[in-house]
């Protein structure tokens, strides 16, 4: 009997159908949607197909299969994406058969599509120089693999884009019998721009730590040669940028702004205290940004700009922002404050754009009204469950200016930015004492700098 494995991330589209095509084979007793803490319908659709949920104990590919593994029943153990619909029909009978007959120990499929760039310029090469016996794989970063349950439970698996290639290496040091078998073709989306400079960094790195604690030698020719299949790699990356339609995203408050501006303004106007208790009796979020809004009320444009610019910005903020407009970057912000002051911050740094609650103005004076805009709320599309998201907006921004979602960075620092930092290309948690932000982040800055990011966009 098989079990079949599926580390799952917001694939609410696909899931249902990938569950039910693993239970039309009769071998298949039990299916285990591993959720890496999904805020689309993953897991309502994964339960309803049949399959077993279980949220990971961290994010991250590498510990989902390996939770799951743990969670499994039987002895013949398939992992497969959740993203892929339709798979081929026969495709885990022909990557099962050899388990079946005792013939093969580990099974990784390939399957009809061009090797993608991580693997050609950096997985194949740094095989060839340290396992050579392992460069006659074709798709050596195939993530579709399957073995049996007491030989996964003797690995590691590291917790990033090197699992997949960690775990080829270490079956092929047990001696396992290793079998590479072609399934066919399958649509499956290419990795982001962005995420192919990380990838690259630790499938390398992956393939290295194997090879020292296998007592590969590293010779000074390895080293020139690791430098130029870097090089190889960043040269391709920068080539394919410099086509690339491409965005980056701030957060306001506690992000360009050091402080956040409805906390300074009710500081100034001795209103904490009722600041403080409209946050503590309104938990829905509509509610909460309609009562906030009324204690602007009676208050004139002037002072309101001069609460703003109390405010001193990250100092690096419009260097950092004419840098990316060099580079090519559409620049924006998206926050959960209001219009006139992200404007106000937009004019002041050069950005191109910003989207931001509506706060009203009669003969310059608030009303004390405020208008979310459609942009924030959930839609058809919509990657999360929030009835009011950043990520929505998000989703408005790109389409108008033609971008794809994986050529954009999302940069925030709060639990508001969450699901615009996940679902961007690349998110960086900028200074965040959020430690959920931190964890769905893939670069953190700590520094009061935003200068870091310029080495992932160049």
């Amino acid at each position: 009997m098989i079990s079949v494995i599926i580390p799952a991330l917001n694939e609410g589209r696909t899931i249902g159908n990938v569950v039910r095509y693993c239970f039309s084979k009769e071998q298949v007793t039990e299916v285990i949607v591993v959720d890496d803490k999904s805020f689309d319908d993953t897991v309502k659709e994964a339960t309803e197909a049949g399959a077993r949920v279980i949220t990971s104990t961290r994010l991250g590919k590498g510990a989902s299969m390996k939770d799951g593994l743990l969670c499994a029943k039987n002895e013949l153990i398939v992992f497969i994406d959740g993203d892929i619909d339709p798979y081929p029909d026969q495709m885990l009978e022909q990557m099962t058969a050899p388990l079946l007959n005792n013939s093969k120990d580990f099974i990784k499929a390939a399957f009809a599509r061009n090797s993608g760039r991580v693997t050609e310029l950096v997985a194949k090469p740094l095989l060839s120089m340290f396992f050579p016996e392992l460069s006659v794989y074709k798709q050596p970063l195939s993530g579709m693999i399957a073995g049996r349950k007491s030989l996964f439970e003797q690995l590691e698996f590291v917790n990033d884009y090197g699992v997949d290639i960690g775990i080829l290496i270490d079956m092929h040091e047990q001696q396992a019998r290793i079998e590479e078998v072609y399934i066919g073709y399958i649509e499956n989306d290419s990795k982001p721009l962005h995420a192919l400079g990380r990838m690259s960094k630790e499938v390398a790195s992956t393939i290295i730590s194997r090879a020292l604690r296998h007592q590969k030698m590293v010779s000074f020719e390895d080293y020139q040669e690791m430098n130029v299949i870097r090089d190889q790699m960043e040269l391709a990356l920068r080539e394919q940028l410099r086509g690339a339609k491409k965005m980056v995203v701030f957060d306001m408050d506690d992000t360009i702004l050091k402080g956040r501006f409805v906390d300074t303004y009710v500081k100034r106007n001795g209103l904490t205290e009722e600041l403080a208790a409209l946050r503590q009796n309104h938990t829905e979020r509509t509610v909460l940004t309609k009562a906030i809004a009324r204690l602007f009320k009676g208050r004139n444009f002037g002072e309101l700009i001069e609460t703003i610019d109390s405010i001193p910005l990250v100092a690096d903020i419009t260097a950092v922002i004419n840098a990316l407009h060099e580079q090519g970057y559409v620049v924006g912000i998206i926050t959960d404050s209001y219009d006139f002051v992200a404007n106000h911050i937009r004019t002041k740094t050069g950005a191109d754009f910003c989207l931001a609650n509506e706060l009203e103005f009669s003969n310059s004076i608030a009303t004390g009204e405020v208008k979310i805009p459609s942009f924030f709320f959930r839609h058809e599309q919509s990657s999360c469950r929030h009835t009011i998201c950043k990520s929505n907006a998000l989703d408005h921004v790109l389409k108008q200016y033609g971008i794809s979602v994986h050529n954009c960075m999302a940069i925030g620092d709060s639990e508001n930015d969450i699901c615009m930092v996940r679902k961007s290309g690349l998110g960086v948690a900028f200074r965040t004492k959020d430690d959920f932000l931190r964890d769905c982040a893939d670069i953190h800055i700590q520094e009061d700098a935003f200068a870091g990011i310029l080495e992932y966009t160049s």
